[in-house]
């Protein structure tokens, strides 16, 4: 059975018994306490919360899963995968395990057609009723039934939902281990289906505080470990859904499967982190030193590591991500689109990181070769620190080696040095890519510029490199640089942006992409080839995307006319360190020492539009640097400088050293819109603005939530701001008039409360409901009665809905004597059909059986009567 019968025939058994269908949902979560979808039930957690309504009793889902805390074990075991599927059937207080597990059992006996004298159940240490139902139920014999203790209690590793579970296992047979069922051997007996009754919550890891609203089921089997049984293979990375991509890792380290173990190890890391990063950053994850980020990075450096370490070479993450591709679009069509994207972001980051291994590798190697035990901490943050080895990496390579790495010393060094040690590795890093292209462009002459004056050119093709090595052509569908002996495309410098474009020859052309510096003065054109094929020694035109250069043209002039109003308005020690000039769009670091208040941040904006309004003329000349200096003119951030410099003026406020492009008068920049203003470390700021029609744009949004404000206000365009102050000013004194209502109206019924409560044995006691209070009113007036008729036990109670809340009070001093307002609400909240939380002073409950709200309070004054008599 394939693995798309294995996900038709689970959907359409749950579907046949009332589930709905639910897609998978992202493996970016929107709860804010998982970096990753880590279980099937993660898009359902606010409806086993009781957070939201479920829009459906039962639900089947076939959910992407991620997990990497056995990351470290991945291709060591048979069953273990960062990147799985979840089989998945849900109840949202629907059925329980009266259903669950007969369910289950029908689907792999007769619909996967599993034999049942070869699988093996676990229930809960005390979950009874769940043993019950395997036994009497469903048949299953005595002897395959064990019971477990946190093996068989599901929680996840935040807050949220909780409960007992029962498991289903398989035996493979006396060849994979010892006999007697999973809590001997987990490896013969492979569990494959995880019933989860969820109905308790904890309120951290492993701390249960009650109940939820509601009793629901979550179950999860592994798609892989499922076609792992049903395709009768030994591991899940020899099922349909793993195994074309280890085939790939296969092809591409030339090494077959099977034959030696260390081999084979790594075949299946390969073939896991590849499915993993391509499921990742389809799914809108980037490469990054943090967060889902780092997860992705990790996965990425393993896998890449694992291939260069058996000598791969060429990219092995493209070779794993069309597998994968291939494999799963059927199942994840999306995939398909984003390929591109997945097959990019991948291979940017294996380039960076194999110029990191090949860099580090020698000096580990000798290091290790001097120790037996341990590496010391220094050497592992020396790798770090100057070519960026990723210490994970040197504590992998050293343990297949039988040593040890001193983390501690690690961590010491680089919380010491963080800072420095990142910017001595991109100094290194830039050092050593600038090199490999000095040794395959060395024949080429520098590039001739003639983007300031002109949009295309008549050029020759002098250099084409694919994947880092210089060829002889390029083909349709290829990536690649192209290297001309003149161009008009300006390679992105000072913070402007490299041109687009397009180079076609006789043969073919390309889209070109991006434009950079290789080298300084050999200019990159980083290309995609669109039709036919492209040859070295090719006569070529080039021309530039003229609308982007000119949007661009006018966010460089408008930088330096910025630059010039922030030196005008806050000094001259507002100076540049760093900026992006892109098409309608710049960003300007630059030094000061406080944030800008409003009339500062006004009057730079004012002052650069009176600039641009003086439609001063823009001109651009060439002198020396020392003649430059004499005149005043400022260097800009990013630019290296000769003996000959370019001087670009503005009107008679701008003269800036600058080899960008701009417009030829001020005016052409349009109006220049500052966005923001901010920090960005100690003493430095960034301010962000817009020129041009997307300035104009940004504008007219503006004028239209401006009048949309109007209308609303009912006023004119140009009272909206007097409109709202005066109904910010109704809204406030409205509302600390019902404030102060509502203050007495608790002070009012915590007085009620209280005007004759039960004493016993010298502490009031009071117990009562309170129609229509909401939660916050109950917990207030059960804090004014108390305080009011200390020391004092207040237990209250109100229905909302068809729903109960609850909630108690108690006095220090009769805390101190043993009474605790979590256990006084325990037993009422249970009733109800809840549970809740809270400390020995306060605690609150809630359930979905408000009708019985009486009787929980009733049950709530014999509690709390008996515990002040037995005082």
């Amino acid at each position: 059975m394939d693995h798309n019968q294995i996900r038709t025939r689970f959907v359409e058994f749950f579907v046949e018994r009332g589930h709905t269908h639910v897609p998978s949902a992202s493996l970016v979560p929107p709860d804010p306490t998982l970096l990753l979808t880590n279980a099937g039930m993660v898009q359902f957690k606010p409806y086993m919360l009781g957070e939201e309504e479920p829009p459906y009793p039962r639900a089947v889902t076939i959910q992407k899963v991620a997990r990497t805390s056995d990351i470290e074990i991945i291709g060591t075991t048979a069953r273990h995968l960062t990147l799985f599927e979840m089989l998945g059937n849900f109840s949202f207080g629907d059925y329980f395990k009266e259903k669950a597990i007969p369910y289950a059992y029908e689907l792999i006996t007769e619909v996967f057609g599993l034999e049942p004298d070869r699988l093996w159940y676990t229930v809960y240490k005390d979950d009874n009723e769940a043993a019950e139902i395997w036994l009497d139920g469903v048949g299953v014999p005595a002897e395959r039934l064990q019971r477990r203790d946190r093996d068989n209690f599901w929680q996840m590793g935040v807050p949220g939902p909780c409960g007992p579970s029962s498991e289903i296992f398989y035996d493979k047979g006396p060849d994979y281990g010892e006999d007697g069922g999973p809590i001997v051997d987990e490896e013969r007996f492979t569990e494959f289906w995880n019933l989860v009754f969820m109905q308790n919550i904890q309120d951290v890891p492993y701390n249960v505080i009650g109940d939820l609203p509601a009793r629901n089921i979550d179950t999860g089997a592994g798609l892989e470990r499922v076609a792992m049984l049903l395709q009768e293979k030994d591991t899940v990375f020899e099922t349909d859904l793993v195994w074309p991509v280890l085939e790939a890792g296969e092809r591409y380290l030339d090494r077959r499967y099977g034959v030696d173990e260390q081999v084979d190890v790594s075949l299946r890391i390969l073939a896991d982190h590849g499915r993993a990063m391509t499921l990742l950053i389809g799914d809108g994850v980037v490469p990054s030193n943090e967060g889902r980020g780092y997860i992705l990075r990790r996965l990425i450096r393993r896998a890449v590591r694992r291939a260069w370490s058996l000598g791969g070479t060429g990219p092995v993450t493209s070779a794993v991500i069309e597998a994968t591709v291939e494999t799963l679009a059927g199942a994840y069509p999306e995939l398909r689109r984003a390929r591109d994207h997945i097959l990019e972001t991948a291979l940017r980051e294996e380039d960076s990181f194999r110029r990191t291994l090949e860099t580090g590798s020698t000096l580990l190697d000798e290091e290790l070769s001097r120790v037996s035990e341990v590496l010391p901490g220094s050497v592992a943050f020396k790798l770090h620190d100057t070519y960026g080895f990723p210490v994970e990496v040197t504590t992998e390579i050293a343990a297949e080696r039988g040593v040890g790495v001193d983390r501690d010393g690690f961590d010491k060094q680089m919380e010491a040095q963080r800072d420095q040690a990142r910017r001595a590795w991109k100094g290194s890093e830039v050092a050593a890519e600038t090199e490999e292209y000095r040794k395959l462009l060395g024949g080429v002459d520098l590039t001739d510029f003639l983007g300031y004056d002109l949009e295309n050119s008549n050029s020759r093709i002098v250099a084409l490199l694919r994947d880092g090595a210089a060829v002889e052509s390029l083909s349709a569908g290829e990536q690649g640089e192209v290297f001309l002996d003149r161009t008009p495309f300006y390679a992105e410098a000072g913070g402007q942006v490299g041109d687009s474009g397009t180079i076609w020859t006789e043969t073919g052309s390309v889209m070109v992409t991006d434009t950079q510096f290789a080298i300084p003065g050999i200019t990159s054109h980083q290309v995609r080839v669109a039709t036919g094929s492209i040859r070295q020694d090719q006569e070529a035109t080039a021309e530039i995307d003229g609308d982007r250069r000119e949007r661009i043209r006018k966010s460089h002039t408008g930088t330096h006319i910025l630059h010039s109003a922030l030196r005008s308005i806050l000094g001259e020690q507002a100076r540049q360190a760093g900026s992006l000039v892109e098409a309608g769009r710049l960003r300007f670091d630059f030094s000061h020492h406080a944030a800008l208040d409003v009339e500062e941040l006004s009057a730079v904006e004012r002052l650069a539009n009176e600039h641009v309004i003086q439609n001063a003329r823009v001109t651009a000349f060439e002198t020396s640097k020392q003649e430059a200096e004499a005149m005043g003119a400022i260097a800009f951030f990013g630019d290296k400088y000769g003996e000959t410099v370019r001087v670009v003026e503005a009107g008679d406020f701008s003269r800036e050293l600058c080899g960008g492009t701009h417009t030829s008068t001020t005016g052409q920049v349009g109006p220049l819109i500052v966005t923001s203003e901010g920090s960005i470390g100690s003493n430095m700021r960034r301010v962000e603005a817009l020129t041009g029609a997307t300035a104009y744009e940004h504008i007219a949004a503006l004028r239209s939530e401006l009048e949309g404000a109007a209308e609303a206000l009912q006023t004119g365009i140009g009272n909206v701001g007097p409109a709202l102050t005066a109904l910010l000013a109704r809204t406030m004194d409205q509302e600390e008039r019902l404030g102060a209502f509502e203050d007495r109206y608790r002070s009012d019924a915590a007085a009620g409360l209280t005007s004759n409560p039960e004493r016993v044995a010298g502490a009031a006691m009071v117990v009562a409901a309170v129609p229509g209070a909401s939660s916050e009113d109950l917990r207030l007036m059960a804090l004014q009665a108390r305080d009011k008729v200390k020391p004092a036990v207040v237990v209250l109670g109100t229905e909302n809905n068809g729903k109960a809340q609850l909630v108690a009070v108690v006095s220090k001093d009769l805390v101190e004597r043993g009474v605790s307002a979590r256990s006084l609400i325990a037993d009422p909240a249970n009733l109800v059909g809840g549970g809740g939380g809270g400390d020995d002073e306060v605690a609150q409950a809630g359930g979905p059986d408000g009708a019985l709200l009486d009787d929980a309070l009733a049950r709530a004054g014999e509690h709390v009567r008996g515990l002040l008599s037995a005082l």
